[in-house]
């Protein structure tokens, strides 16, 4: 019997070895495709939300975007695949500028990586890099690449540029994070100064304030945007148009001068695949091209002379944060252990001999990026002119409606100023002119969050808070939990903000005789309300001391939520056997004590030696209905089956009450997003605080109307310590003024209704 790899002769049986090349072409398209894909969804979100430094969202530096890279780029690896007609040659070359396309795109994502990240991931695009650029040259050698020998080499000359200026602009990453972390705590400390110099103003107002100041630094220093506005970024979004450009210049000689090329008969092995590769690449290139080609553009718009006598003196000089990571680097001792003077000695002057080398080429690459900004401008300028001055025209003409409009008095123009936020614009050495322009571009994009979430505020949680409105004080904070219930086998738990309203809830849920709107509007509003409170939990137990009850909570709600259970039983079947109030919180309370019972008796030493908020969800959840529970039960009017509906409503303020307390503390929460979070995601943050404020803003004016206790709030954070103030009789309440004076007084923040 003959091996069927072998022919009758004994040679190898290929005929069939080429059979699966249309389906990996098939594999490349689809990668080509993911790309584009991915870099057509960052280039919507940024004109989407105006950011034309186009961030990185979906396609960034990173393992998984390196491999679908590396099969992408498949046919420029491919050495010795026939490629004879046009389209197979084009692929070749559309590979190739695709890889131009990508680096390009990646380069504001640096900004957000560690620095083991970005060495480890810029080596591994370096080596993808040279690995494609020698087999092309390879390809060119032999002939599988005979015709765009000219294109071919300009492109892979613009590869290694753009590889140079990716890897050395990693370098002033670290440099430019710790300096705009420096700048943006002190720029923070002078926005909370003049915060507490300003009083009188209700706390939208001042939070709004507020957030404009942060925001306005937040987005200044964001990593992405630095490394977007940046000089090298401008000259990498140059370099990728110019490779697009090479791309379609080959297309179009290609098939409407044919005569210009002289291409081979015969067929591909990946035969019909190529044209879809072809077809997916050059799309690719194109979604792709849309960031770097507008991050060029903008930057040149920025630079854009709007007086005719500008002088470009400074224009070549090499900022100090560009070399000072290496000139740092040259300047420290070697950590490796070597023995022998000699030896440390040669080792420290190659050492600096490198640093030198190094030094010298990361200026280089800046003065040859200036270059290609000046040039850029030079080729552009009257349409740079024109622009300008068009938008100048249109702003005069704008204000003349303005004023012609308002001629009865000019209040109504007030509304309309903005502040004058330049002094909190974080820049480096160099962009001292782009300083107004920042400030100018991101005025309203506060304004824009919070339309944004107004468009979708909490209308039932609105409904509920309007209840602790028409309640005394926070009745509901001191009511839910008493001292007289025995606890059960282990000392008393810790509350989060959560658990409570959860389990309250659950309880008017298992109430008989409840009209189903009710209901549901109740739900309606405590899922609204744990948006929130899930936030100020979050925020508020930095040290995650509550992590196990806040698990605890989210557990049972979504339980409750969806199917109406809790811990397993039924509640609404529990409510329509039931007849009477009394009955349900009984059979409750006896549920939860089984559970708790159950665990202790299941441990060695009951639950006397285990850390209370380490304890399972489940026995945490138990502990805390078998409290509220028995706290009810106190009570012995609910034994009569028409006070059904008063429960509710009782729960119902209790609920409200425990939320209203809650949503004192959207303020410190909003300011602890705006200083807690490290810088690569602080913009995100502050966005999303702004966002919050907007989603809040009817809650916030809410309890504008009503006196709140004046709280230092490093002391009144968690439910317990309202619970027991409330208690006690300790809340009090005084004049925003004297509020905030405590407040800041006290080193931290509190929230103040006028």
């Amino acid at each position: 019997m003959v091996w069927q790899g072998c022919n009758i002769d004994g040679s190898v049986n290929d005929s069939n070895f080429n059979e699966p090349m249309p389906w990996i072409g098939i594999y490349v398209a689809a990668a080509s495709l993911v790309c584009s894909l991915a870099m057509g969804a960052d280039a919507f979100l940024a004109l989407r939300h105006k950011k034309f430094w186009f961030p990185c969202k979906f396609f960034s530096l990173n393992a998984t975007s390196l491999t679908i890279i590396a099969v992408a780029t498949k046919l420029s690896v491919d050495l010795n695949t026939s490629m004879p007609r046009c389209q197979d040659q084009l692929s070749k070359l559309s590979s190739t500028v695709m890889m131009c396309t990508v680096m390009g795109n990646f380069m504001p994502s640096i900004g957000t990586m560690e620095n083991k990240e970005v060495f480890s991931n810029v080596i591994a695009l370096g080596i993808l890099v040279i690995t494609l650029m020698v087999n092309v040259c390879i390809q060119m050698g032999t002939g599988v690449i005979y015709v765009y020998w000219k294109e071919h080499a300009v492109v892979m000359f613009i590869m290694l540029v753009l590889l140079l200026i990716l890897s050395f602009s990693a370098l002033t990453v670290p440099t430019t994070k710790h300096y705009f972390e420096l700048k943006y705590r002190k720029k923070y400390e002078i926005a909370v100064k003049e915060s507490s110099n300003e009083t009188d103003i209700p706390v939208f107002k001042k939070l709004r304030e507020d957030l404009m100041k942060y925001w306005i630094m937040a987005h200044s220093s964001c990593p992405q945007f630095v490394i977007g506005r940046s000089v090298t970024c401008t000259a990498s979004g140059a370099l990728c148009l110019l490779s697009a450009a090479i791309l379609v210049e080959a297309w179009i000689r290609s098939y409407l001068m044919p005569w210009s090329f002289k291409f081979c008969s015969g067929e591909s092995d990946y035969k019909w695949s190529v044209t879809l590769i072809l077809i997916s690449q050059t799309v690719a290139v194109g979604v792709g091209t849309i960031g770097p080609a507008f991050r060029w553009f903008v930057a040149i718009l920025l630079r854009c002379p709007k007086k005719g006598g500008k002088s470009f003196k400074d224009e070549f000089k090499v900022e100090k944060y560009w070399v000072q990571r290496l000139v740092e680097w040259r300047g420290c001792p070697i950590g490796l252990p070597i023995h022998g003077r000699h030896c440390r000695k040669l080792a420290h002057d190659t050492r600096n001999l490198l640093a030198d080398l190094c030094i010298r080429i990361q200026t280089g690459i800046v003065l040859v990026s200036k270059a290609v900004r000046l040039v850029s401008i030079f080729f552009i300028r009257f349409l740079l002119i024109f622009s300008c001055w068009f938008m100048e025209l249109r702003r005069k003409l704008k204000l003349n409606n303005s004023i012609s409009n308002n001629e009865s008095g000019s209040e109504s123009l007030q509304p309309n100023l903005k502040p004058d936020l330049s002094r909190f614009v974080l820049y480096l050495e160099g962009e001292e002119n782009l300083v107004d322009l920042m400030a100018k571009s991101n005025c309203n994009a506060t304004d824009c969050w919070i339309s944004m979430g107004r468009k979708t505020q909490p209308k039932y949680l609105m409904q509920l808070l309007e209840k602790h409105m028409s309640s005394q004080g926070f009745k509901g904070l001191e009511t839910f939990d008493s001292d007289k219930v025995p606890s059960l086998d282990y000392k008393k738990v810790p509350n989060c903000w959560a658990l409570p309203v959860v389990i309250l809830t659950t309880i008017a849920v298992s109430l008989p005789n409840i009209d189903k709107s009710s209901i549901k509007r109740l739900m309606r509003g405590v899922n609204e309300g744990l948006r929130y409170v899930r936030l100020i939990d979050q925020n508020l137990d930095d040290k995650e001391k509550l992590i196990n009850i806040r698990k605890a909570a989210d557990t049972v709600w979504l339980e409750v939520d969806l199917y109406h259970k809790w811990l397993g039983v039924d509640i609404r079947k529990m409510a329509l056997q039931a007849k009477g109030p009394k009955e349900v919180v009984e059979e409750l309370a006896d549920i939860a004590k089984n559970r708790i019972m159950e665990y202790s008796q299941k441990t060695t030493a009951g639950c006397l030696n285990e850390t209370p908020s380490k304890l399972p969800m489940k026995v945490l959840a138990a502990n805390s209905m078998y409290r509220i529970a028995q706290t009810i039960l106190l009570n012995d009017k609910w034994i009569n089956e028409q006070m059904s509906v008063k429960l509710f409503e009782e729960l119902s303020v209790g609920i409200s009450d425990i939320l209203a307390a809650c949503l004192t503390n959207i303020p410190r929460v909003i300011h602890m997003e705006c200083i807690s979070s490290i810088i690569e995601e602080r913009a995100v943050r502050v966005g999303h605080a702004i966002f919050t404020l907007g989603l809040t803003e009817k809650i916030l004016k809410l309890l504008d109307q009503k006196a709140l206790p004046c709280l230092v709030t490093n002391k009144m954070t968690c439910v317990d310590d309202w619970h027991l103030s409330s208690k006690q009789h300790q809340l009090h309440f005084a004049p925003s003024s004297d509020c905030e004076t405590e407040a800041l007084n006290s080193g931290d923040l509190c929230l103040s209704i006028d």
